[in-house]
């Protein structure tokens, strides 16, 4: 089964801004969501919902979440985000075909901003 990013979007409580096309009577998402994706075996990324096929999901501007502090569950990462100290979020890649999501989480405004900083020690 195939569901577009304005279904996933309105499944997960997401409608963002829709526009009418002109001339076309149909309607045009004008911003993808952000979410959060656990992922069977490669773990949780972040970044924008492109699309989800099955179990199969495209991010783009995709990071990799390796640890994370101020959040007990994947759910509080998703509505604040991380702590600053001991978290650890890669550089973003520009796309990454994920084939074993096993959870998608529409990010909160405030967990968005938090999620798309890299943080790595150096």
């Amino acid at each position: 089964m195939f569901l577009d990013v304005g279904a996933i979007g309105a499944y997960f409580g997401v409608t963002g801004d829709t526009t009418r096309g002109e001339g076309k009577g149909e309607q045009m998402r004008s911003k993808k969501p952000f979410v959060v994706v656990r992922t069977y075996s490669a773990g949780v990324h972040v970044g924008t919902l492109v699309s989800q096929k099955g179990r199969e999901v495209v991010l783009s501007e995709a990071r990799r979440v390796w640890r994370w502090r101020g959040a007990n569950t994947l759910h509080e990462l998703a509505l604040r985000g991380a702590a600053e100290e001991w978290t650890r979020i890669s550089e973003p890649t520009p796309r990454i075909v994920l084939t074993e999501a096993l959870e998608i989480i529409t990010a909160s405004k405030e967990a968005t901003a938090n999620l798309s900083r890299s943080r790595w020690a150096t």
